[in-house]
């Protein structure tokens, strides 16, 4: 059964994504255009999400199980290390190059957009690379 609903969330957040235009390239790479045609659409959207998940993060803090009674593995440390920036960087390096993060490119390759599969197959490289040489601490 919790399938079925990672199923229906999952293809309900893509739907939200192709109707909010944020699966479409070109408008994240707008909003990061501050200087040019800056498009604050991303903002509104990144608020929204952050309204919408506000509560069920809060009550996730105070009694880390899901609805099935399974727990919830939140992260145990808020360290900032040299590790978490780098990947942030590579992470926002990517994004401001293609425009593109991972669930908006499985958006993509749904709307027909194949080059979504160069970002994919990058993506997938990255996370092995990653598993191969520095493990998942």
């Amino acid at each position: 059964m919790k399938n079925v609903f990672a199923f229906i969330f999952g293809g309900l957040f893509s739907i939200g994504l192709m109707f909010s235009g944020m699966a479409n390239p070109e408008n994240v790479l707008s909003f990061l255009d501050i200087f040019g045609e800056w498009n604050a659409s991303l903002m509104f959207v990144m608020l929204g999400a952050i309204f919408v998940a506000f509560i069920p993060f809060q009550k996730a803090i105070r009694r880390p199980v899901t609805l099935f009674n399974e727990k919830i593995e939140l992260p145990t440390s808020n360290k900032i290390d040299p590790r978490l920036c780098i990947g942030a960087l590579i992470f926002g390096m990517g994004w401001g190059i293609a425009g593109i993060c991972p669930a908006p490119a499985f958006t993509l390759i749904g709307l027909g957009y194949y080059q979504a599969i160069y970002f994919i197959v990058a993506m997938l490289l990255g996370v092995w690379l990653h598993r191969k040489f520095l493990g998942a601490k």
